[in-house]
C-alpha cells in the first residue's frame, strides 16, 4: 500500500465490491432434455421488450460471514422510462449498505461511467468518515469477487420464460435471499 494509505481492517471497515448485471425478458439458454431425436422448443409469447437489471455488492470484513446486498431496477421498455441505474440509485445503495453493517466502507467498483459521475465523487468526499471509493481496472473480474453472483443467479433463470418482468424479479429476488 502507499505511504500514508490505511487499509480497510485498520479502519474496521468492511471491504465492498460492488458489480452489477442486467438480464432481458428472453431466457438465456441452459440444459434441458429432450427425447431422443426430439429438439425441446420453449416458445415464448409477448414483445420481449424489457429487462431487469440488478445491482449487486459482497461485503467482506475479517472474521465476520460476507454480506450480499442489491438493488433492482427494472426496465419496462416505456418511453422516457430510465433503461439503467442513476447516480443516486448507486448513492442509496451505499447508504443501505453502511446502514445495514453499521461500519465504514472501503467501497470497490469498475469504471462505469456512472461511477465516475461527480456527484458521486462529491458524495464520497462529503462522507470521507465512513466511505472511500476504490476504481478496480477497466475489466479486471478477477478481481471483483462479485462476478461470481451472477452467474449463480442465471443459473437459477435459465429456460425460464416470462411475458413481463414481475415474475423474473421475483425468482430474481427469492435466489438472490437464498445465497
Amino acid at each position: 500500500m502507499a505511504g500514508g494509505k490505511t487499509t480497510a481492517a485498520d479502519l474496521g471497515a468492511y471491504l465492498c465490491f460492488e458489480d452489477e448485471a442486467g438480464q432481458g425478458l428472453r431466457p438465456p439458454k441452459g440444459r434441458t432434455w429432450a427425447p431422443v431425436g426430439a429438439r425441446p422448443v420453449v416458445t415464448v409469447r409477448g414483445r420481449g421488450s424489457g429487462r431487469i437489471n440488478m445491482a449487486g455488492v459482497v461485503a467482506f470484513r475479517d472474521g465476520e460471514r460476507p454480506h450480499l446486498f442489491y438493488k433492482l431496477h427494472v426496465y419496462h421498455g416505456r418511453k422516457g422510462e430510465p433503461k439503467t441505474f442513476s447516480w443516486s440509485d448507486y448513492r442509496d445503495l451505499i447508504v443501505a449498505t453502511h446502514q445495514q453493517l453499521g461500519a465504514p466502507l472501503v467501497w470497490c467498483w469498475d469504471n462505469l461511467n456512472v461511477h465516475l459521475d461527480g456527484r458521486l465523487a462529491a458524495f464520497a468526499a462529503e462522507h470521507a468518515d465512513w466511505l472511500r471509493l476504490v476504481q478496480l481496472p477497466a475489466y479486471a473480474p478477477e478481481l471483483n469477487p462479485a462476478e461470481g453472483v451472477w452467474s449463480l443467479l442465471r443459473r437459477c433463470l435459465a429456460n425460464f420464460a416470462v411475458t413481463d418482468p414481475g415474475p423474473k424479479r421475483s425468482r430474481l429476488t427469492r435466489h438472490a435471499r437464498a445465497r
